[in-house]
């Protein structure tokens, strides 16, 4: 299943890769890319049968974060991939998380997304619980000004609201919420 999911993601970034980068008179890019960054916030709770385990009785490893994201999407049309990096400092039983997938999705309206990821995690417990790295998948949601009645204020800039849910090597639950910021 991870290797299925890692091989539909390569194949459709090697498949933007050989994307046209001009239109065919080369009047303008038919291939834009389209920066963001954001902090989200959110609660990592893993599964006792995780490889983090139990720690005495402190019980399974799980903490609230606090995370900074940035990345950067190439849309086709009401498609789109990424790629996105990220780094969260944690709270309870775990010191910080940084990582690294890639993301495809759909565009919804104006500047809402529907999005699918799947990358590289590294964990860095505390209190007993160790350090450790694996596969991360998650779905996630972004909602623009436009969807939320805002379009006349904002236009298609400003923030969007983001709602994703991740998992650690399908071993824990990492629902996250916060504001991204296109430019």
């Amino acid at each position: 299943m991870k290797f299925a999911l890692i091989a539909v993601l390569a194949a459709s970034i090697g498949t933007c890769a050989m994307a046209q980068t001009s239109s065919p008179d080369g009047s303008e890019p038919a291939v834009s890319f389209e920066p963001y960054v954001g902090v989200l916030g959110g609660y990592h709770n893993f599964d006792r049968r995780s490889e983090f385990g139990t720690v005495g009785s402190r019980g399974k490893m799980d903490g609230a974060l606090v995370e900074g994201i940035a990345g950067i999407n190439m849309p086709f049309g009401p498609v789109f991939v990424g790629v996105e990096g990220n780094a969260a400092k944690g709270f309870k039983d775990i010191d910080w998380e940084y990582g690294v997938k890639g993301r495809v999705g759909v565009r919804a309206g104006q500047s809402g997304l529907i999005f699918a990821s799947a990358g590289y995690q590294w964990v860095n417990g505390r209190r007993g619980f160790s350090d450790q790295k694996d596969w991360t998948y998650g779905v996630g949601v972004e909602v623009g000004p436009k969807e939320i009645g805002l379009g006349g204020i904002l236009g298609e800039a400003g923030p969007r609201l983001r709602l994703q849910a991740d998992t650690y090597d399908f071993d824990s639950i990492r629902p996250m919420a916060g504001l991204v910021f296109a430019f």
